[in-house]
């Protein structure tokens, strides 16, 4: 398997990895500037020369999979009998400066609304490196023409059409996506609310919508729904920055991608 291939498989698949490249070589060396290696928690693909070289990054990599917050990392080896290695001697007379690079599982967003402002929401986070979930009970929401706005994405989509029950969709969506709820119908909106809080794998959850509209939810989801006030809070309404006030669609969708936004980079602190 190419290593193209094998950084590919660990997206599908939802798992961290580390590309490692040799990044430069003087002198003799196993492997060419340029030669990568893939490592994943329990594989590898590719090679970078065998022996100390890439053992070493190996273990460094699996070390970096654990780690709260990886950064790149640029090892430099010296191959002679001279240098004291952790798992055997090269001897072939260069040095060679190894690229660790981390791959981290990409967040993954759903959009449960796909009008007005759940279009102008996915082109903005369509030019981020999501998984994009579309997700809309009304076909001609989900047209190839319409979502034809949708094709430079650089976010990988996924379109769901749902016409009976959206919130089943839930369930089969990754571990750790969050949620937006922008629904045409507030009924639809209500169901899904209390769905995603009875589903435990997802991020978090946002709702559009007004203070109105929230009081009635925040009522239904306590007496027919049983939940308590804790978990009602993990829904957060309205969604958007607050200091951006503006009505049409455009606006509130760049407010609510903004915010997300924020929310993703304070995760990365």
């Amino acid at each position: 398997m190419t290593w193209i291939a094998a950084v590919a498989r660990l997206r599908a698949r939802r798992e961290p990895g580390v590309l490692v490249t040799v990044a430069t070589v003087r002198g003799h060396a196993p492997r060419e500037a340029g030669a990568k290696l893939v490592v994943g928690r329990g594989q590898t693909w590719g090679s970078i020369g065998g022996g100390n070289v890439e053992a070493v990054a190996i273990d460094r990599a699996r070390e970096m999979l654990t780690a709260a917050k990886a950064e790149p990392e640029l090892m430099d080896f010296a191959l002679n009998d001279k240098v004291t290695n952790q798992h055997g001697v090269q001897c072939c007379g260069g040095t060679v400066s190894v690229l660790l690079e981390p791959l981290p599982v990409v967040r993954a967003v759903a959009i449960f609304g796909v009008g007005h402002v759940g279009l102008e929401l996915a082109r903005i986070l369509a030019r981020q490196d999501l998984d994009l979930h579309l997700i809309d009970s009304r076909a001609d929401m989900l047209t190839a023409t319409r979502l034809d706005a949708l094709s430079d994405a650089v976010a990988h989509l996924h379109v769901h059409h749902t016409p009976l029950l959206p919130e089943e969709t839930l369930d089969d969506l990754p571990p750790g996506t969050h949620i937006l709820i922008m629904t045409h119908d507030h009924a639809e909106d209500a169901a899904l609310c209390d769905a995603a809080l009875r589903t435990t794998h997802l991020g978090s959850v946002g709702l559009i919508g007004s203070t109105a509209k929230w009081a009635r939810f925040r009522k239904r989801l306590a007496t027919e729904g049983g939940h308590d006030d804790a978990t009602i809070d993990r829904i957060k309404t309205p969604i958007g920055l607050p200091d951006i006030t503006g009505k049409d669609p455009a606006t509130i969708a760049v407010s609510v991608a903004a915010d997300l936004l924020r929310m993703f980079e304070g995760e990365g602190e």
